[in-house]
């Protein structure tokens, strides 16, 4: 199952597209009207949504009923001084090699018995869209689900690959501390917002949870005063990133927080109010998935090149779909690529080469995914 050097060049230009027109989370417009027409002209059964970016697509028919994802958006930061929409996560990449499965796939004179749907995700940098693919039913019916993301050398080495990234669990938890200002000569009338954040901080440091689970909590942002400085801010805002390996952990600490922030705030006789939404999910391990990954990855670059699940202290929003669907068995391929200086770098680059193993690693899952029926039928 090899391609083509028509199909290489055709799958780079694509890459090259997607990487020099970069969209951010839910501003995915142009991207979705690019993706959706390539679908179209591979002759899919096409889906968009009048309220949101993303697109679905199908081929096939019955069941069993897979389905491949792909993130969309691009992050917001600073390159060069100027701050921009940047694909340094790589989206880019994930969306050319789901693309490009989709033409390998195409390339087959029969495919087995069953429907594979590609779901084009928007806002996963926010944390927030497959959450949206999900409240509109797109993987109800399915089985099995993959997905893909591209490792920094760090993690992975090129030519490498892992049948399942486990991601920990992410929390970001903004708050206000409300008290009262008072003139820096007389303290005792008001409320020192910057000794109350301190006081927080501390309370942080002291949380304790499941020692053999990683976990963290810090204090990310703090903000309080002005021009000032004789004024003794009573107000200030603050930010909080948690991380757990475990979402059981998660709300230990999520629990474990509220609790110190409320005796912190019961201490000083001031209110802090903090907005905790919903966490990133850790991942959830399908073995049944993740063997059949595992095989597709021997099969097109070699057992030797076969890398043990991954754990990460990253977050991804692609763990939500088999937290709130638990039936669902779902796992994400980590890409060995030669990546570097890291993900989320304004610079970040990786061996565009790798783009074409990915593509024949998914494209093999598929395959093995269906073929767990015994019938064919033709495209």
């Amino acid at each position: 199952m090899e391609l083509t050097e028509e199909m290489k060049q055709e799958i780079l230009s694509i890459f090259e597209y997607l990487h020099t027109h970069p969209e951010i989370s839910w501003k995915e417009i142009n991207t979705t009207q690019y993706i959706a027409n390539k679908l179209k002209a591979l002759g899919c059964r096409v889906q968009t949504f009048d309220d949101c970016t993303g697109v679905i697509a199908e081929i096939g028919s019955g069941s069993p009923i897979i389905g491949l994802r792909a993130d969309m958006d691009a992050l917001w930061q600073e390159v060069d001084g100027t701050f921009k929409a940047n694909h340094s996560c790589g989206h880019d990449a994930h969306m050319t090699m789901v693309l490009g499965t989709l033409m390998m796939l195409k390339q087959q004179d029969t495919l087995p018995q069953g429907t594979i749907r590609f779901i084009f995700q928007p806002a996963e940098e926010k944390g927030m869209g497959a959450l949206k693919i999900i409240e509109k039913g797109v993987i109800d019916d399915l089985e099995f689900l993959y997905g893909v993301h591209v490792r920094p050398i760090q993690e992975t080495a090129n030519g490498h690959a892992t049948p399942a990234i486990l991601h920990g669990s992410t929390q970001s938890i903004t708050g206000t501390i409300i008290g009262e200002d008072a003139h820096a000569a007389r303290p005792h009338l008001g409320t020192n917002s910057i000794e109350i954040a301190a006081t927080l901080v501390h309370e942080l440091a002291h949380i304790h949870v499941d020692p053999m689970v990683p976990h963290s909590v810090k204090m990310t942002k703090l903000h309080a005063g002005g021009e000032s400085s004789n004024i003794i801010p009573g107000k200030a805002e603050f930010s909080l990133d948690l991380r757990a390996q475990t979402n059981e952990v998660m709300e230990s600490l999520i629990a474990h927080v509220q609790g110190a922030a409320q005796s912190v705030a019961q201490f000083y006789n001031v209110n802090i109010d903090m907005n905790i939404p919903e966490n990133l999910a850790a991942a959830t391990e399908n073995l049944e998935a993740e063997t059949l990954l595992a095989a597709a990855i021997e099969d097109t670059i070699g057992k030797e090149n076969l890398d043990p699940p991954l754990v990460t202290t990253g977050g991804e929003d692609f763990h939500f779909y088999s937290l709130k669907r638990p039936k669902l068995k779902a796992t994400m391929l980590g890409l060995g690529c030669g990546l570097e200086p890291g993900l989320h770098h304004p610079h970040m680059t990786f061996d565009r080469k790798a783009l074409f193993s990915g593509i024949r690693i998914l494209t093999s899952v598929l395959l093995k995914t269906l073929e767990r029926e015994p019938c064919g039928v033709s495209r």
